[in-house]
């Protein structure tokens, strides 16, 4: 199991994410938000999920595709730090990579089968990172931060998003 990380593991803007993580198995928090992502989904069209809550909001497609991003640059960054590369990792601009994706003409379908298959590798992944390899300290956005932190932000990140679809898109 992995343990939670202590808070200089991470930079502030981070704790929030680690918060929003219950104590227990962050590796089971990770795989059950699989398949919530996906039942919370279904049924939802690809016209729908390219409607504005309101403006300057992202839609549904784009809130998908910033979590795959996201899944992407935070396990990276879990990868470089856990074998021990000292390069400084830079951060990323979420609403950039939002602006300059193309998520709204993506099919909804395809959006969660990558974010499916994004998780499933990175369960891998994880489960496979050994007690040292999860607490190497390596430096992403000019902060310090660990392997197991990174989970955790996943983690956390995760679940507030899937609360937002939740309570603002699909209320």
């Amino acid at each position: 199991m992995i343990q939670r990380p202590n808070s200089d593991e991470y930079a502030e803007f981070y704790a929030g994410y680690v918060a929003r993580v219950p104590d227990g198995d962050v590796l089971q928090m990770l795989q059950d938000q699989r398949q919530q992502l996906a039942d919370l989904l279904r049924g939802v069209s690809d016209e729908q999920a390219q409607v504005y809550p309101a403006p300057g909001e992202w839609n549904i497609k784009e809130v998908i595709g910033h979590l795959n991003d996201a899944e992407r640059v935070f396990s990276y960054r879990a990868l470089r730090i856990s074998r021990k590369d000292a390069t400084p990792l830079s951060g990323f601009e979420q609403n950039e990579f939002v602006r300059e994706s193309n998520f709204s003409a993506v099919p909804l379908s395809d959006l969660l089968e990558e974010f499916d298959s994004l998780r499933a590798a990175n369960l891998l992944l994880f489960k496979h990172l050994t007690p040292e390899m999860l607490t190497v300290r390596g430096t992403a956005s000019n902060n310090t931060v660990t392997p197991r932190a990174l989970v955790y932000i996943i983690a956390g990140h995760t679940d507030g998003h899937i609360e937002s679809l939740r309570t603002v898109y699909l209320k």
